[in-house]
């Protein structure tokens, strides 16, 4: 069974037609409506689409993760993202899915950058710049990090955690597929954007998905991304106590610029570095019940 999936926020009037367009090539379309104070929700039901209700809005992916589960609980094999503004055309849901119902990959994601599709220059910017930072030390690179227009066999949805809440989410469920050695292919989409169709102001939106991508790579390496900063700065806090004995120890003044430097680099230098430490403990300790839970269950 094929399920379409599509978060809305606000959308009655592009969610009839993704809908009705969806229903053709899946066997299932839910619709979450994250808290829309508009008719979207009721437009969906009336179409035959089953409909999430948030009764407040949550964001895009809190809005996944409804969606997964309903769509889980469904028994779906392959689960289709889309997103209810109407700028992925759902006919191509098909070419979406093919290599998940060819069993070649666990994920396909539509990439927006094929050639075909006029897209703003912000947009382009933007998402090379997201991909850069997703790609940073990685063998396999990713084109599109930002896409929501993707196809997901039942075992990746079961296996990749969707953490964020904002729309950061698809970039960090990407990053959590590569790291859990999912299979993840490129397929052409076209893409509409018109006057525009995000709500969301290009700035906000760029700061919240590098923000989301940030926050996974330092839960899932703290001792690098959050103990080395953390060494430094205790570092600095040394260097700043060594110039404040050593100005005292020439001029006999207190100086009380050098102190703060030093006592608060100090603190803040050791605080990071416990928390990289207790993060990392809380992560190993998780991968082995993971292991012991997945050993007992296999």
């Amino acid at each position: 069974m094929i399920a379409a999936c599509i978060p809305a926020y606000n959308e009655e009037r592009a969610i009839a037609r993704v809908v009705l367009d969806a229903q053709k090539y899946a066997d299932k379309v839910i619709v979450c409506d994250d808290g829309s104070d508009d008719m979207t929700g009721e437009i969906a039901h009336s179409l035959g689409a089953t409909v999430i209700r948030h009764e407040r809005n949550l964001g895009k992916g809190a809005a996944l993760r409804s969606l997964f589960n309903a769509s889980l609980a469904m028994g779906a094999k392959v689960i289709v993202t889309l997103d209810g503004d109407g700028q992925h055309d759902a006919t191509e849901i098909p070419e979406v899915t093919k290599p998940i119902l060819e069993g070649t990959a666990d994920i396909s994601v539509g990439s927006r950058f094929s050639g075909k599709n006029h897209i703003p220059v912000y947009r382009t910017v933007g998402n090379r710049l997201i991909s850069l930072l997703a790609n940073t030390g990685a063998k396999d690179k990713f084109v599109d990090t930002t896409s929501g227009f993707r196809a997901y066999s039942r075992f990746a949805v079961e296996t990749i955690d969707p953490r964020q809440d904002g729309m950061g989410i698809d970039s960090q469920l990407l990053l959590d597929a590569r790291a859990k050695k999912l299979r993840i292919v490129d397929t052409p989409i076209s893409v509409t954007y018109g006057k525009d169709t995000s709500t969301y102001h290009p700035v906000r939106h760029f700061a919240q998905i590098t923000g989301g991508m940030l926050q996974y790579a330092s839960e899932e390496h703290p001792l690098l991304l959050v103990g080395l900063p953390g060494v430094v700065v205790f570092g600095m806090g040394i260097y700043f106590g060594a110039l404040l004995l050593s100005v005292y120890d020439r001029t006999g003044t207190f100086a009380i610029g050098y102190a703060f430097l030093a006592v608060g680099s100090v603190i803040v230098g050791t605080f990071t570095t416990l928390v990289s430490i207790v993060l990392y403990a809380v992560k190993s300790i998780s991968r082995r019940l993971n292991g012991a839970n997945h050993k007992t269950t296999v």
